[in-house]
């Protein structure tokens, strides 16, 4: 691996050996740019540095390795295009307060004849000093962009640019094998032999990247603009009601569907119904091609969309081997609760005082468990008559990695029924389709816990009682204060929650 290069060709340490590591919960803002062969991307990452929050965001699709493949140089225009993002990325984080910036260039730079000269001028003129890593090292930085986002991921990390095409292997937070191709659309624009050129151009490299790292693999994990732009255009063709990206799932035949669709298809048309730029869906056609063989050769049992990638990567790089194994999901609404909660510190209390409703949950289930009490109250400031809904929709929504689509509505639906008895006639009705009946009703029993359980809106809520569940009863031992606040909606609540259990409730005073 040839590691970084300065603007002198000079090699320097890897990433992991130029940061001090993060060994808090805390961080400070962090800016990371990411310079690729089709765009040039500043993140600001703040907040719980788990699990943190986008700060800033901003894209310019500058393209500057348009043409490279048969010019070997930068495309001109996207150089001006890509010296006008990166002199007002600086600027802003001047602004921010968040110097030096970290930058990395990909494929277009670490290739093209001018390159140097690019790389140069940037450092000159606008103080950013930019790492252009080779494919190898750019394999490893979106394997790590993917284990932010799933701590643990198993499989195949493939990560497309405009010019080249990265793969890399992870299990047990841990990258293995890496390797990069030409497989990017700018390059495949450039192959002869027309269509059929093309499709035995992509087989062949496919082959030698399979020979590399084998053909094992269960999941891919799709990161890279073009991948995202297909995940998006699949979403529309089946109509699947939720839009966000990042965990969306495809079989390898929604991807041959999709594909088959997107050919069959204009593509203005096609982009009129999403919200893809021109210039990214210029390139979906090629993609199309690259990720149907990519399946043909690899046969993973599902593909899984990454929006994580090399910008995450960086801030991973940062984190202490303590921070990477805490619970992205945990942390983030561990920060959302001490931002936004009346009383912060709550949460955890109430999960104690529930958590004989829910001691035989599994992992899996006991950590949604966790983090709905966590984020119980952290809607408040919403309008009361829209509070359950906007409950349901910033979840959903939210940006909490390590949560797929289906956890995303659970946890909506729990936090829905926290502030709303009923979900008839909710107008976020067509994701509870992600579900099961028995899921929907798991999620149901959990928001009228935490909707009885925020009753006793003390310090601590076992200082009002203790709950204890058989096989067919409920039981709430009040103490003297919990007497005190069990009034008829508290009962209410408690009789709502035994049915929704299908148990009988005994209170005793």
């Amino acid at each position: 691996m040839n590691g970084l290069r300065t603007t002198t060709g000079q090699k320097v340490e890897p990433f992991g050996k130029t940061f001090d590591k993060l060994p808090k919960r805390a961080l400070s803002r962090v800016g990371v740019v990411d310079v690729g062969s089709n765009s040039i991307r500043m993140v600001v990452f703040d907040g719980a540095a788990r699990s943190p929050a986008y700060f800033y965001n901003e894209k310019v699709m500058a393209g500057l390795g348009a043409r490279m493949a048969q010019t070997g140089r930068l495309n001109p225009e996207g150089v001006e295009r890509g010296f006008a993002a990166l002199q007002r990325f600086s600027t802003l984080a001047k602004g921010m307060g968040i110097e030096p910036l970290t930058c990395v260039a990909t494929a277009a730079v670490r290739e093209a004849e001018d390159g140097p000269a690019f790389q140069a001028r940037v450092e000159r003129e606008t103080g950013i000093h930019m790492h252009v890593i080779d494919g190898e090292e750019e394999a490893r930085l979106s394997a790590q962009g993917v284990l932010l986002g799933w701590p643990d991921a198993r499989g195949l990390v493939c990560d497309i640019g405009g010019n080249s095409m990265e793969l890399a292997e992870v299990a047990d937070g841990q990258i293995g094998r890496r390797v990069s191709s030409q497989l990017g659309p700018f390059r495949l624009q450039q192959i002869s032999g027309g269509k059929d050129g093309l499709r035995k151009h992509i087989k062949k490299v496919m082959a030698g990247l399979a020979k590399v790292m084998g053909t094992h693999h269960e999941r891919i994990y799709l990161v890279g603009g073009s991948w995202r732009a297909i995940a998006r255009l699949d979403m529309e063709r089946v109509s699947y009601p939720m839009t966000v990206l990042h965990e969306y799932r495809m079989t390898p035949q929604a991807v041959s569907e999709t594909v088959a669709w997107i050919a069959a298809g204009d593509l203005n048309d096609l982009r009129g119904q999403v919200d893809i730029s021109s210039s990214r869906m210029e390139l979906v056609p090629l993609a199309s091609q690259v990720l149907s063989q990519l399946v043909e050769t690899f046969a993973p049992a599902e593909l899984a969309v990454s929006s994580y990638g090399i910008r995450e990567g960086l801030l991973y790089e940062q984190m202490s081997e303590s921070l990477r194994k805490r619970d992205p999901l945990i942390e983030a609404a561990r920060f959302t609760e001490r931002q936004m909660a009346r009383m912060p510190g709550s949460g955890k209390k109430l999960y104690q005082f529930l958590h004989p409703v829910f001691a035989d949950a599994p992992p899996e289930r006991d950590r949604l468990i966790r983090a709905a009490c966590l984020l119980h109250d952290t809607s408040w400031r919403a309008h009361p008559d829209y509070r359950a809904d906007a409950c349901f929709d910033n979840v959903t929504r939210a940006n909490m990695a390590a949560l797929s689509h289906p956890e995303r509505v659970f946890l909506g639906l729990a936090l829905l029924h926290r502030y709303k008895n009923s979900r008839a006639n909710s107008p976020m009705a067509p994701l509870f389709r992600l579900l099961s009946e028995a899921e929907i009703n798991d999620a149901e029993v959990l928001g009228k816990a935490m909707r009885f359980g925020a009753m006793f809106t003390l310090d601590d809520p076992s200082e009002a009682g203790r709950l204890i569940l058989d096989k067919k009863q409920l039981r709430l031992k009040l103490t003297p204060t919990g007497r005190k606040l069990m009034g008829e909606v508290a009962e209410s609540r408690f009789k709502a929650l035994c049915t929704a259990l299908g148990v009988e409730g005994t209170i005793d005073a």
